[in-house]
């Protein structure tokens, strides 16, 4: 029995162009996305460096690139959030009868941006759905580490086979199914997380 769901952010609830930032680094100048770069990425993701640090990076290796062109290219990713989804995940908050956790790889820009796309009155109504709201950058884990997950279920005293855990990308799902947690690969392009309950209803 399902007792507490825990949610992917982008492309659960957030709509994202993953591919708009590595187009608009090259726009600017970036011959072509490194290993090193996926590394500054990663750190950041999970607050090891500042946004100053990765700005800096990428600045020091193409000095063409301003902060705030580099800002823009960085945060190309976060596009709308539907109200319907809001509404939705406030609904089942208020009905009390799953425990609700957030638990979103990202970054301190990319929280910036979403807020200046949501605004803050609805930024914080989606925050207040949750009873846990856990950002990489803030806690400096990632998925898909299994000790993220393990971070998780510890810390709110759960059982692993209690939780349905959603997100969109395969690798972070599997990584918690390996520590017995159910698990909803959600497709982004057909399926939507309005319909959670109709799509695994074998779970509830």
């Amino acid at each position: 029995m399902i007792k507490t769901i825990i949610f992917d952010f982008g492309d659960v609830f957030i709509n994202l162009d993953k591919p708009a930032t590595e187009k608009g680094l090259l726009k600017l100048g970036v011959s072509k996305i490194t290993d090193e770069m996926y590394h500054y990425a990663s750190q950041y993701e999970k607050g090891l460096i500042t946004t100053k640090d990765i700005t800096n990076f990428f600045s020091n290796q193409f000095p063409t690139i301003t902060k705030s062109d580099f800002t823009y290219a960085w945060n190309a990713i976060i596009l709308d959030f539907p109200e319907y989804r809001l509404e939705f995940i406030e609904t089942l908050s208020r009905e009390k009868k799953y425990n609700l956790i957030l638990l979103s790889n990202t970054n301190a820009l990319h929280i910036e941006k979403v807020i200046e796309t949501m605004g803050l009155g609805r930024y914080n109504r989606f925050k207040n759905s949750f009873s846990k709201f856990y950002l990489s950058h803030e806690i400096h884990l990632s998925k898909p580490n299994t000790n993220i997950y393990e971070f998780v279920l510890k810390e709110n005293n759960l059982i692993a086979n209690e939780c349905l855990f959603i997100d969109d990308t395969h690798k972070n799902t599997e990584a918690a199914t390996l520590l017995g947690i159910h698990t909803w690969n959600i497709n982004p392009k057909t399926e939507d997380i309005v319909n959670l309950f109709t799509i695994n209803n074998y779970l509830f």
